[in-house]
């Protein structure tokens, strides 16, 4: 990987990305089957994707076979890295002079990987990259500093960095429209439906010391808003598995809560020697993979 330019005036965004990622990460994956009514994972299945004492993190899957995540490598510098789990090989989507890249994901039409681009000169928006390797191409040029986002309709619901943050959408080039402010980092496109979730952080709960966060939806077809309950105490980033099931970790831990219960409930741990801490989370239900970031345990 080739070294990057970094300006002092990079933004706060790529700041809590650095800071974060002085804490190793490796992405680890173990078959899991998601229906309707429960999740069942499978101890024995688990293996570690990556296994670098260095930043692999925020997995998406982009086909049957394959995975795109963010790595930094020795001198800091992100790029997007697409893993094959039938070959077990690793490839460079982007190995970019004066730019990082983070938060890889598909786009709607499947042509693209798109990801929020920290640029030369410290705008951070979102770009697209071609599957077929072929040049990028900005997608917003007016609407920065993206944090996070997901996809519906071809068109981004993008977390802004702000005061407060914000979740907007771009109806058109004319109606860029707030959903809600002061969300968290978890956007994330509700299964079979055009509801955009994500964590309110205006209305929480303290349960013994550990705050819960309301995760509402806006529909952004009919524009109403719905509510799918709280977070699992202490933890912020969720996934769905479908559209009946949500999905968190705490520790290593994992808890999954259907749409019409209000308890969480622990599906099982992931006991790996030298890992703790299960933040963001990926799932294919084609491949039945269930891939994890996990911190390197520094002890």
């Amino acid at each position: 990987m080739q070294k990057k330019t970094i300006f002092l005036a990079i933004n706060l965004y790529y700041i809590a990305f650095t800071t974060f990622s002085q804490v190793s990460t490796d992405l680890i994956a173990v078959d899991a089957k998601a229906t309707a009514a429960g999740l069942k994972i499978f101890p024995e299945t688990i293996f570690k994707v990556t296994d670098r004492n260095a930043y692999d993190n925020q997995p998406a899957f982009i086909n049957e076979k394959q995975m795109a995540f963010s790595a930094a490598d020795d001198k800091g510098n992100h790029d997007i890295i697409i893993y094959n789990f039938e070959s077990k090989k690793f490839t460079n989507l982007t190995k970019t002079n004066y730019r990082n890249e983070f938060s890889p994901s598909l786009t709607d039409c499947g042509l693209f990987v798109s990801t929020v681009t920290v640029e030369e000169n410290g705008n951070q928006r979102l770009w697209l990259y071609p599957t077929n390797f072929g040049e990028p191409e900005l997608l917003y040029d007016d609407i920065e500093p993206v944090g996070y986002y997901d996809w519906y309709d071809n068109k981004a619901a993008m977390f802004i960095l702000g005061n407060p943050n914000s979740l907007v959408y771009p109806y058109s080039k004319g109606e860029i429209f707030t959903i809600s402010q002061n969300v968290g980092r978890s956007v994330k496109r509700k299964p079979k439906s055009s509801i955009i979730t994500y964590i309110d952080k205006r209305e929480a709960n303290d349960i013994n010391g550990q705050i819960s966060y309301a995760i509402m939806g806006f529909d952004i077809e009919n524009r109403t808003y719905h509510q799918f309950g709280y977070t699992y105490p202490g933890a912020e980033d969720f996934i769905w598995l479908n559209n009946n099931l949500l999905l968190m970790g705490s520790g290593n831990q994992l808890f999954i809560r259907k749409t019409n219960s209000k308890e969480w409930e622990s599906v099982g741990k992931i006991e790996l020697n030298g890992y703790e801490h299960i933040s963001r989370m990926a799932y294919s239900p084609k491949l039945r993979k269930l891939v994890l970031v996990m911190n390197r345990s520094v002890n």
